[in-house]
């Protein structure tokens, strides 16, 4: 068997593969192994799914369990902390804006940009 020949049947045999099914009994096999490999496709998607979700659901457990010192500590910084008094100055909502201008002294070279 030559080349080209070897070529050729190839190049058919791919070609067969592009087209539509030739009879009714084929349509129908085409379509039924279709539909079998998007369910199983679909179920398989729908397990990792599932995986995912409980290893984040995991992780995030062992974070909280991990930091519940942290937290309580914080908890006991906060309550120990003194309140704001009535008699101490809060801020009063009046913000006074303006501009500065630096003079350069006299004498003084000029910063090269």
């Amino acid at each position: 068997m030559s080349t080209t020949e070897e070529q050729l049947k190839f190049q058919q045999f791919h070609a067969s593969l592009g087209r539509q099914p030739q009879g009714p009994l084929a349509r129908i096999a085409t379509f039924v192994v279709g539909t079998i490999l998007m369910v199983v496709g679909f179920m398989f998607s729908l397990a990792a799914l599932a995986v995912v979700a409980v290893a984040v659901v995991v992780v995030g457990a062992w974070l909280w369990w991990k930091t519940r010192a942290m937290r309580r500590q914080i908890e006991e910084q906060l309550a120990q902390q003194p309140a704001f008094q009535a008699n101490e100055t809060a801020f009063d909502g009046h913000i006074i804006e303006g501009e500065a201008v630096r003079e350069p002294e006299p004498g003084a070279l000029p910063a090269a940009c």
